[in-house]
């Protein structure tokens, strides 16, 4: 019997996963919280306004209803953004499903990852993250990506692994979940970073150096949450930061190069369909990082950048002055 795997978000990842889902031989309901949307992507076959052009297939259902996505569901992702989670988790009907968190942020106030906050409202359910260096619309149109399901349930390890993997998606398992959450939280940080770099001239050498140190913070704080530092150098790590820093497709790269050439945050948000993570998770990042006594310089700087309260030139100064170290 094939087996049914709920997608709860239907944004341009969400609905990029039901298409690979599909993909891999599984029937798949598609959740939309607004009703309207999901009856007009049922009703076209196709998500217009993130992934224009692109047809599901139909073993993808779309409903609004989540106890039509949840029922007979074998695994669920969760694919709404790192703020939303916790409201959408809460209204969502409790199922004995495991889960697997698509997003990478840390919600802001509570500073939790997503297992965190998953693992306050399901107790008890097996839950762990899916994450990698991948664009929507690239998996979307089947071209080759690699990702990891991380978990420390070696069972809902392998049963992700199964259920979503195709010949072009190639998924790896994982045992470290806290720093495959704390590589997708703290890449779309730095990304923004490294769009301001770019955006104001400041050249390829600054931006390499960036990326570099960046990769050294997000090391740093994973081990201090409880990951592996190893895991840094991994495809929820050193992957995704690759693709976020210099991927044109990236919502937080672009952001910050639109920032680095003068633009204001509210005129690049306001022109945005998707929601761009980093600008909400770099304070509160740094914040999580403070009480766990890390010190984040670039997430720093970030975080004042989005808040206006310091210039591109001005936060590349800051870092430049800090005091010398060993590497």
């Amino acid at each position: 019997m094939t087996k049914t795997i709920a997608i709860l978000g239907a944004g341009a990842w969400g609905t990029a996963l039901a298409i690979q889902a599909a993909r891999a031989g599984r029937r798949v309901t598609l959740w939309a919280r607004d009703p309207a949307v999901a009856a007009a992507i049922a009703a076209t076959r196709e998500n217009a306004r993130y992934l224009p052009g692109i047809t599901l297939p139909a073993a993808v259902t779309v409903t609004a209803d989540a106890n039509v996505a949840l029922n007979g569901a074998a695994l669920a992702l969760l694919v709404v953004p790192a703020q939303a989670l916790a409201g959408v988790l809460s209204a969502m009907p409790v199922r004995a499903v495991p889960l697997l968190a698509c997003c990478k942020g840390v919600e802001a106030g509570s500073l939790r990852l997503p297992l965190e906050v998953v693992a306050a409202l399901r107790p008890g359910v097996p839950a762990g993250v899916l994450s990698g260096p991948n664009f929507a619309h690239e998996v979307a149109r089947g071209l080759p990506a690699a990702a990891v399901v991380a978990a420390a349930d070696a069972s809902l390890r392998e049963s992700g692994l199964a259920l979503l993997s195709s010949a072009a998606f190639r998924l790896y398992g994982g045992e470290d979940p806290i720093g495959a959450e704390v590589g997708g939280a703290a890449k779309n940080v730095i990304a923004i970073a490294a769009g301001a770099v770019i955006g104001a001239g400041l050249g390829e050498n600054a931006r390499a150096a960036l990326v570099t140190r960046g990769l050294a913070e997000l090391s740093r704080l994973a081990v201090a949450l409880g990951g592996r530092a190893e895991t840094a150098a991994g495809l929820t790590g050193l992957g995704d930061l690759m693709l976020t820093c210099a991927g044109p497709g990236s919502r937080n790269m672009s952001l910050g190069l639109a920032l680095g050439r003068g633009d204001s945050l509210a005129s690049v948000l306001a022109g945005r369909a998707g929601v761009t993570e980093g600008v909400t998770t770099a304070p509160a990042i740094v914040a999580r990082a403070a009480a766990a006594g890390v010190e984040l310089p670039i997430c720093e700087a970030v975080a004042d950048l989005v808040a206006e309260r310091i210039t591109v030139p001005e936060a590349m100064a800051r870092l430049l002055a800090r005091p010398r170290r060993a590497e």
